[in-house]
């Protein structure tokens, strides 16, 4: 006796479907914030990353000499001498990595205002403009973190023109070129930073 298998077709759910199959307006609407994310160094800056051994090659120490200061990578500028810490060379290859930060910020800014003006009311599905809707909260979201990053930026410019930048505010010590180029508007050095981490954490702000 031979028992013959029913094999019952199963439609996916209309949920499953909305889920794995996005509308139109969320794909645009999703794009569109993409595209309007912190470029890497700003990124970089506002979550910098754990601080690690410095290792200088010695066989870039010299390059900073036959090179321009736009023209060094970062392991060329953490090769130097910590005799030249902070020379003209140092101080101009900063400001450029600052008022490139800064550029990038100012464009970001003028894209989330297009993404603005967007007319989103020929939607008639409440979901997409929902979706919508919420992209561009987060565009502004971010756009107040850069605002706040931007003043930090002018401030770091500010105290390279004094002559003042790469030294701990509390302290005087070198900040160090590592820290400084995972995080440029550093004004503390990583000692520094930790303690009142410690401080706020123990005592509040």
């Amino acid at each position: 006796m031979h028992v013959t298998g029913i094999v019952k077709a199963v439609r996916p759910s209309s949920r499953l479907v909305q889920i794995t199959v996005p509308s139109m307006a969320q794909s645009v609407a999703s794009n569109a914030a993409k595209s309007s994310f912190l470029p890497t160094e700003a990124r970089d800056e506002l979550h910098p990353l754990v601080p690690h051994a410095i290792k200088k090659d010695p066989k870039l120490a010299g390059n900073w000499k036959k090179k321009a200061p736009g023209d060094l990578s970062d392991d060329e500028l953490i090769a130097m001498p910590d005799s030249e810490y902070m020379n003209d060379v140092q101080m101009t290859a900063f400001r450029l990595k600052l008022v490139a930060l800064k550029n990038g910020i100012l464009s970001n800014a003028g894209e989330t205002t297009e993404h603005l003006r967007e007319d989103t009311s020929v939607m008639p599905d409440p979901a997409d403009r929902a979706t919508i809707e919420e992209e561009h909260a987060l565009e502004l979201r971010t756009r107040d973190r850069e605002r706040k990053l931007l003043k930090k930026i002018e401030q770091a410019i500010s105290r390279i023109d004094a002559n003042e930048y790469g030294y701990c505010d509390e302290t005087g010590e070198p900040i160090g070129v590592g820290r400084l180029l995972a995080r440029p508007t550093a004004t503390l050095s990583l000692e520094a930073q930790q303690r009142r981490e410690l401080k706020q954490k123990m005592f509040g702000d």
